[in-house]
């Protein structure tokens, strides 16, 4: 019984993980990603241009959260 609540748990888990990704923007603006990842908008701002993940469109500067999260990943302490 408790195996098959704790298959439920699991699976129920999963598919909240994958709703989540799945509902986060790929792209957001500077302003935005700023308080998303709950830093200074002058330091994401910086992180996502040494990121390469800046696309600038007219006067519209968009950071693809993808890249930026995988150079996050490069800052991780073990």
């Amino acid at each position: 019984m408790n195996a098959v609540i704790n298959k439920e748990k699991k699976e129920n888990k999963s598919e909240t993980v994958r709703r989540t990704k799945e509902m986060t923007k790929k792209f957001v603006r500077y302003k935005e990603g700023a308080n998303l990842y709950s830093m200074g908008h002058c330091k994401f701002e910086q992180l996502a241009k040494e990121a390469k993940a800046t696309y600038k469109i007219d006067g519209i500067v968009l950071v693809n959260t993808m890249i930026f999260e995988d150079y996050l990943e490069t800052f991780r302490e073990v």
